[in-house]
């Protein structure tokens, strides 16, 4: 069934399949671009894509009504067009989300006395309902259009929203596995604006569509003029399938460093001219338990879940040129920002596996690692599968018998999450210990503590002489009892692992600070 040339004055002939296949599209390009140009800037959780999907999914829902009450009053093609036009002005308006950041209208918004969720879906009904609820009318005013023979409306209704569902499909997909990656989030948006735009004017002009060529020309000549402005550039030194990669240069304690972000998370401070500077006092910690280690075995090697800025791997090469080192991290842009600009040599003897950590070590183990290392957790988006007693157990799997895991979590004073991780981490490893500052924990909202867990018991006594710093934190067995009864402490699995909940308190803390 097409639009028929009685309901189109222009004479131009529109397959409705083909226009709700595009609306819908670019419903779901929208949508997953969504959550990755706001991450810079609130993070990426439970919570946040939580607030992108309900916004979304509300415009679709009063665009569908509203289109509704419009193609029984007034549908038309010109209608159609005049709706893909507005759809398309309102994608641009999605790019103000730079504009209400120089504004500090999204710290407005986090920072406000709205309850977190509320603030969220604020934030994203300011930036994404208006062109979600205009693209939403698109369907019910091209099923009105469609419709001319009554015994075949459910065919017709049907492949209609067939063809919207598969639109759906190819958005979703080609948004997820090729488009971020190749084009970047700002100039998808910008992509989409100028297909609904150029769709519209078609559909309005029929016939004589050679009159939208001076329309296209000034559309392709602006964005090739805001390309080379620089207008179209996003806030990301790199966007990649996993994260918005920001590398800043600043300064920390009266040096120079390199900054890496990942999405809102300041993940590392490097110093390319020195492998061995430390900015980070959990870095530091994970310099204790190397050197005891060291001290025990001599000659080690190591499993780092996690690259990031490559900060540690980089210092165990320079300080044990010996060891063995590999590192699993998801991301290869990652990885090449690394080489590219925080230090990494290319002929560094740093081995590196670009894929889930989870996935690496579910296979059987080809060797055993005297340290794991682990540094892939933060409070804005932690990998719950790298929580659970199941991924614990394959860590064990691959450590050797008087190895260490060290990890490094975020929690703030209530601890929740803490009790859930040490408690977890128990059910794998025969002691687990638990390494930082009590008094500072208990006063900072949120704090980075380490966590070292193993079958063979730390020699309290001799850390002093390996690493102060780790003797002076490691917590005590009474300390750790006092925690641990603080509060419930659930087992994390598979099945049942609630770390946004669980952190909950966390994530509010910091999106307002």
């Amino acid at each position: 069934m097409v639009l028929q040339s009685a309901s189109l004055p222009h004479k131009w002939l529109w397959p409705p399949s083909l226009i709700v296949f595009i609306s819908s599209a670019c419903i779901m390009v929208l949508e997953l671009v969504a959550g990755r140009i706001t991450a810079p800037y609130i993070g990426v959780s439970l919570y946040t894509w939580t607030s992108v999907i309900g916004v979304v999914l509300a415009g679709i829902s009063l665009g569908s009504y509203l289109g509704g009450r419009i193609a029984d009053r007034r549908a038309s093609p010109r209608l159609l067009g005049v709706l893909f036009v507005l759809g398309g002005l309102a994608s641009f308006a999605i790019l103000a989300v730079d504009v209400l950041s120089a504004f500090s209208t999204i710290e407005a918004l986090t920072r406000s006395t709205l309850p977190l969720a509320a603030a969220l879906v604020a934030l994203a009904i300011v930036l994404f309902f208006v062109p979600c609820t205009v693209l939403g009318t698109i369907s019910p005013v091209v099923v009105k259009l469609a419709v001319h023979d009554l015994s075949r409306t459910g065919s017709t209704v049907g492949r209609i929203y067939a063809a919207g569902s598969v639109g759906s499909i190819v958005g979703t997909f080609a948004t997820g596995y090729m488009l971020i990656s190749w084009f970047g989030t700002h100039l998808i948006v910008w992509g989409v604006a100028l297909v609904l735009i150029t769709l519209g004017l078609l559909i309005l002009l029929g016939r004589r569509w050679l009159w939208t060529l001076p329309a296209l020309l000034l559309l392709a000549g602006g964005s090739l003029l805001a390309s080379r402005q620089g207008w179209l550039d996003g806030p990301c030194t790199q966007e990649t399938n996993y994260f918005c990669i920001i590398v800043k240069g600043e300064e920390h304690g009266g040096t120079p460093v390199l900054a890496l972000y990942l999405d809102r998370l300041l993940h590392s401070y490097t110093s390319p001219q020195d492998p061995t500077r430390l900015v980070y006092e959990y870095e530091r910690l994970y310099a204790g338990v190397t050197a005891y280690q060291a001290g025990r075995l001599g000659r080690l090697s190591a499993l780092f879940i996690g690259g990031g800025g490559y900060t540690f791997p980089r210092y165990m090469e320079a300080v044990y040129p010996d060891s063995e080192l590999d590192v699993i991290e998801i991301d290869p842009g990652v990885t090449q920002t690394a080489y590219d600009s925080l230090g990494l040599n290319e002929d560094t003897r740093i081995a590196t596996y670009n894929e889930d950590a989870r996935m690496f070590l579910a296979r059987e183990p080809a060797r055993s690692y005297d340290l794991i290392l682990g540094d892939a957790f933060n409070d804005f988006s932690v990998p719950y599968h790298l929580t659970t007693r199941e991924f614990n157990d394959r860590v064990r799997a691959w450590l050797a018998d008087d190895g260490y895991y060290v990890v490094n979590i975020i929690d703030g004073p209530r601890g929740r999450f803490l009790r859930a991780y040490a408690h977890t981490l128990r059910q794998t490893f025969r002691h687990v210990y638990l390494v930082f500052s009590v008094d500072g924990w208990r006063r900072s909202s949120r704090s980075t503590l380490v966590l070292v867990a193993g079958d063979t018991p730390l020699d309290r006594a001799g850390l002093e002489d390996t690493s102060p710093l780790l003797a002076r934190q490691l917590l005590s067995d009474p300390e750790v009892a006092e925690i641990m009864a603080e509060g419930e402490a659930v087992t994390l699995t598979d099945r049942y692992a609630p770390v946004d909940q669980l952190l909950a308190a966390v994530f509010l803390s910091q999106v307002t600070e």
